[in-house]
């Protein structure tokens, strides 16, 4: 595998990472998991910046980070192609994710994870916050973490 990601800050809807972008969340969530089209692109897409994963120019993940609070990034729209799970996408895809917040100096991290991706985060150090809910039909738990800023040595 020949994996590249790439940002786009604040894509207006032409932008060729943003369409990648939309292209991954369609097939996994639209499409594998049943979202209503009209729920997975939403008012926050021009505010964030997304990350693509590709695949020798194939875009194969996805995910978007918004600071809707000064310090306090939320990742969004976390999406891995099923033939690229469990190979290591979403890690690069989350520390990257991670590596830009830390740069803005974002300090807190938080997240609406699916129930049965919470272990993947929870990998990285994100804990669950309160109860289960539901969001597109699909439950979810809130996560959350700290972060530091980037070290200058």
């Amino acid at each position: 595998m020949d994996l590249e990601i790439r940002t786009v800050d604040a894509p207006d809807e032409d932008d060729p990472i943003y369409q990648d972008a939309l292209s991954v969340r369609t097939d996994v969530f639209v499409e594998e998991q049943d979202v209503p089209a009209d729920l997975e692109v939403d008012e926050h897409e021009s505010a964030a910046t997304h990350f693509v994963a590709y695949d020798d120019g194939m875009p194969i993940g996805a995910a978007r980070l918004r600071e809707p609070e000064e310090s306090t990034g939320k990742v969004e729209r976390f999406a891995v192609q099923a033939d690229y799970r469990e190979r290591g996408v979403g890690t690069a895809l989350m520390e990257r994710l991670e590596a830009v917040a830390r740069g803005r100096g974002i300090e807190r991290l938080r997240l609406h994870s699916q129930v049965r991706a919470a272990p993947f985060y929870a990998r990285f150090g994100y804990e669950r916050v309160g109860k289960q809910f539901e969001e597109a039909g699909i439950p979810h738990v809130e996560m959350r973490k700290s972060i530091e800023p980037p070290s200058d040595f």
